[in-house]
């Protein structure tokens, strides 16, 4: 049964009369919200007073205020606010409380959209709302309470002296207590929480990410903690504000979520659970902790779905270090799909411009990014972009969105259009698949330095193809597109795969330095394949390249690039380059190449597999092979070659056994400049096809 159907049936059989209001959802999706005939009535089990002039607006007074401390509790038979309604906790006979934990005991979900409030209280108060059957958020439903807000479908809050407040036992004497709350109990099979609205309007681009037209939805104040703590957790277009506070979701079933309070902030732990529900973002649903500093965000959950243009986000927009966002999935975390506007990217995103950005942190067992899916850090300005950390047994990342496929990649990235630093980016896996221009990039548009890549698979990499219409490869690398320096790229693996235009590079294509790309394979690395579509290989590449026009007049690039290029070290058992497939060192601009050096047990080309260095007009970039076995077949070249002034690289062989034939070449040469040196150490020579072209060749 669905969370909906789940819904809809306490609903029809809970309630004795309905209200039913009907509340937009994106796509003309219509949910019915619940309204008991009394929405809000006490239980009588404490002394909690309602009033309503008009059962709409409802006034809360009372409750039991334990030793007159700072705990004060309510108990209710029914909790719902009607459409335009309210709920209002008028804390005159106890304006000094901090804390109110209210419980809902009648059997019924809760309704609320409405307003609820608190007034008449002199300091921040949070609130407790405790409904184990179930809670659904409208659309317009909202908070004007000075503290935090924590939305549960736990039995019972635990207290630090033993106490349970429940909403399954409710004693007529209940145990009251001026203890902190230190745990939820959640039961055996916790209600769910839905939240509604019509989804954010968020604009992304060249900028911070900016509102635009969103609505409020659930907000807090500055600084505190929205929360939503229950069995599976949905939002449908809902909207979570907490600004430079922080956001929580757990979906917990069975179990224990132990809770404590810090001077900034509600803490929540999952070790003591059982069983997690799953949790759920659609129809461009926001989670946003913005702010001056930016806050946090935190979701635990068994399967995290993060769908149709729906967004996590922290943008930090003061000088201070802004907060994490932390994602932890039992089975699997899914990213996928773009918004109605065709643009809009599902997205976990930490921005920031003058402060520190925030990390990103994933781990869970799977992880899928299709469609538009994307993870992203991103600084605007000096502050550096946060790192970006995902742990996961399994990932694939598959290309574009149908809807827009020129500029929804799916994709790991960490970008600087500032002075500030990109982040790093650390994947650690045992598979990683990536198809269809699926990315895992550290990019610099300014002056601020890339971040490094690093991907360790223990089993394998596999890369192939590229989107269409701009012909994005499935790429792992970094890139500057400007003046700052180009990170370095590691890649750990047992096998590695990299075909049909697939490409793992460090590049510049501006004024920056490229970084050092190193790949560690312990079985074997195959390069294979040309883009029916493009005509680009697969490569590994170290490069400083040039866009077309088009391209250059979009990212504001000079005509030629004039960054040094990165080296290019490669170590592995067997190194396998066919049917166009391509390894190289190069530089288009004026600027000088890389060095290539490959340590490898056996190296095969066949079918026009090539291993390069080559440079436009700076210096050639060596060629240094150490392999027991060179095999070179079927048209395949191992080529070093400098335009204009610059001079041809070397390409230095040491191999015991070597063999070229089928009209294979290894060739040294210059336009204008001194043609590199061929030198090979060779302890049992055979043909080469008379190919072997240098200004010097020595064997």
């Amino acid at each position: 049964m669905s969370f909906r159907q789940r819904l809809r049936q306490r609903l029809w059989w809970r309630y004795p009369s309905f209200l039913f209001i009907f509340v937009g959802m994106g796509m003309g999706m219509l949910l019915p919200i619940a309204v008991a005939a009394q929405p809000i009535t006490a239980d009588g089990t404490l002394s909690t007073a309602v009033t309503s002039p008009d059962n709409l607006n409802f006034t809360i007074t009372n409750g039991n205020q334990p030793n007159s401390g700072g705990n004060l509790f309510h108990s209710f038979n029914q909790f719902s606010v009607p459409t335009g309604g309210s709920a209002t906790f008028n804390l005159v006979n106890t304006p000094n409380i901090t804390t109110i934990f209210s419980r809902v005991t009648g059997g019924n979900v809760s309704s609320i959209d409405g307003l609820i409030q608190t007034i008449n209280n002199s300091n921040p108060v949070s609130l407790f709302l405790l409904n184990p059957n179930g809670i659904i958020f409208g659309k317009s439903a909202s908070l004007n309470i000075g503290g935090s807000f924590i939305a549960t479908t736990a039995n019972s809050i635990k207290f630090a002296d033993g106490v349970e407040f429940s909403a399954t036992n409710n004693q007529s004497s209940p145990l009251l207590t001026i203890a902190s709350p230190v745990g939820l109990n959640m039961g055996s099979n916790a209600g769910a929480i839905a939240v509604q609205n019509t989804g954010h309007h968020l604009i992304e681009g060249n900028i911070p990410i900016q509102n635009g037209t969103t609505p409020v939805g659930l907000q807090v104040a500055i600084g505190k903690t929205l929360a939503l703590i229950g069995g599976d957790v949905t939002l449908e277009g809902g909207i979570l504000n907490a600004p430079s506070g922080h956001i929580e979701i757990g979906s917990a079933k069975s179990g224990t979520v132990n809770l404590n309070m810090t001077s900034s902030r509600w803490n929540f732990d999952y070790a003591n659970l059982t069983e997690y529900g799953h949790i759920q973002f659609s129809k461009q649903a926001l989670a946003n902790a913005s702010g001056s500093p930016a806050g946090s965000i935190h979701f635990q959950g068994k399967n995290i779905s993060i769908n149709e243009g729906s967004v996590a986000l922290l943008t930090n927009q003061g000088n201070q270090g802004s907060g994490n966002i932390t994602i932890n999935a039992s089975e699997s975390l899914e990213m996928r799909g773009v918004g109605t506007n065709g643009f809009t990217q599902s997205l976990l995103a930490v921005d920031t411009i003058t402060g520190d950005g925030g990390n990103l942190v994933i781990t869970a067992p799977r992880l899928l990014l299709e469609d538009g899916g994307k993870i992203n850090t991103h600084t605007f300005g000096s502050g550096t972009a946060g790192n970006i950390s995902v742990a996961v047994d399994s990932i694939q990342i598959s290309g574009f969105s149908a809807l827009n496929p020129a500029t929804t990649r799916s994709g790991i990235m960490s970008e600087t259009r500032g002075s500030g630093r990109a982040g790093d980016i650390q994947v650690t896996t045992q598979q990683l698949r990536m198809q269809d221009g699926g990315s895992i990039t550290g990019a610099s548009f300014g002056t601020g330095a890339t971040g490094n890549v690093i991907v360790d698979s223990s089993k394998s990499i596999e890369m192939k193809g590229e989107t269409p219409i701009s012909f994005s490869a499935s790429l792992i690398g970094t890139v500057s597109f400007n003046r700052g320096n180009g990170g370095n790229v590691t890649i750990n693996t047992a096998k590695l795969t990299v075909q049909n235009g697939a490409g793992i590079s460090a590049s510049t294509l501006g004024q920056g330095n490229a970084g050092t790309l190193r790949i560690n394979v312990s079985e074997q690395i195959s390069v294979s394949g040309v883009s029916a579509a493009s005509g680009k290989a697969g490569a590994i590449s170290a490069s400083a390249s040039v866009l077309p026009l088009v391209f250059q007049k979009t990212f504001g690039l000079s005509a030629l690039p004039t960054g040094n290029s990165g080296d290019l070290i490669i170590n592995t058992p067997i190194l396998q380059i066919k049917d166009g497939g391509e390894v190289r060192v190069s530089h288009q601009g004026i600027g000088n190449a890389g060095n290539l050096f490959i340590n490898a047990g056996a190296i095969a080309l066949d079918r026009a597999g090539s291993i390069s260095a080559a440079t436009n007009s700076g210096e050639g970039g060596q060629i240094n092979i150490r392999t027991n076995t060179l095999l070179l077949r079927h048209g395949s070249n191992i080529t070093a070659t400098a335009g204009g002034n610059g001079n041809g690289g070397n390409i230095n062989i040491n191999a015991p056994v070597i063999l070229g034939i089928e009209n294979s070449d290894i060739i040294a040469n210059a336009v204008r400049g001194s043609g590199g040196n061929i030198n090979i150490v060779i302890a049992q020579p055979r043909e080469i096809d008379k190919k072997a072209k240098a200004d010097k060749l020595k064997i």
